[in-house]
């Protein structure tokens, strides 16, 4: 329970891409919190990326942007150059996950105990887990897998989100749902994805209704994930 509230509701974006500023925006101007993934290494590079038949912007954000645009929010790892974890070694497992941590500290200037996995699909295996729980000081970790579901979960570092942002009408059907609930147990609505899909299904707005319908309600503890989940 947090402020008497039992009712959670975060947001995670991973990339650490130029739309972020656009979304951040607009949970600032709503009162919602989010985590942002970032690749610490990639800082700065700009970039394009290929969907269906059309290329969209993919152009990460100056390394000296970070503190300022995310001072409201969470920053976390995503890895130092968002490689398939479990095709590495061990070493560089640790290293692309503790490096990250390490520069995104010195960047924001604040500890960071968060991850998202890189990739899509099989994100992580049980020996990357285990390295991340032994040997780095990471203390949860968001997978892409949906659960459909607000309960809290046992293990952190295999977390699932609620839903992907993508499935609208399901983050919807979900949202109502949420705010209707009445509850004696503690309950989370988790979304997640990439602020540069706003550019390509052109769903900006449609995710601002969204946004708006979520926020201002009394029962409901708004927070980033490290909030939410530690």
């Amino acid at each position: 329970m947090i402020q008497g509230k039992k009712k959670f509701l975060t947001f995670s974006y991973d990339d650490g891409v130029t739309q972020d500023k656009r979304l951040v925006k607009i949970f600032n101007r709503y009162g919602l919190k989010a985590t942002f993934n970032i690749n610490s290494e990639l800082l700065g590079t700009p970039g394009y990326l290929r969907r269906e038949n059309m290329w969209i912007g993919h152009n990460k954000i100056e390394p000296e942007e970070v503190a300022g645009l995310y001072k409201n929010h969470e920053v976390a790892v995503h890895t130092l150059t968002h490689p398939h974890l479990p095709e590495l070694s061990d070493e560089e497992v640790v290293r692309q996950v503790e490096e990250d941590r390490k520069r995104l500290e010195g960047l924001t200037g604040q500890s960071v105990a968060g991850m998202a996995y890189p990739g899509g699909g099989l994100t992580h295996d049980d020996r990357v887990v285990d390295l991340i729980r032994t040997r780095t000081k990471i203390q949860y970790c968001r997978t892409t897998k949906s659960s459909y579901g607000f309960d809290v979960q046992d293990d952190l570092l295999q977390f699932k989100p609620t839903v992907y942002h993508l499935e609208f009408d399901k983050m919807m059907e979900l949202g109502e749902a949420f705010l209707s609930l009445e509850t004696d147990i503690l309950q989370i609505y988790y979304i997640w994805g990439h602020s540069y899909e706003f550019d390509y299904y052109d769903t900006w707005d449609r995710f601002e209704k969204f946004c708006k319908m979520m926020s201002g309600r009394d029962d409901i503890f708004y927070g980033t994930n490290r909030e939410i989940l530690l």
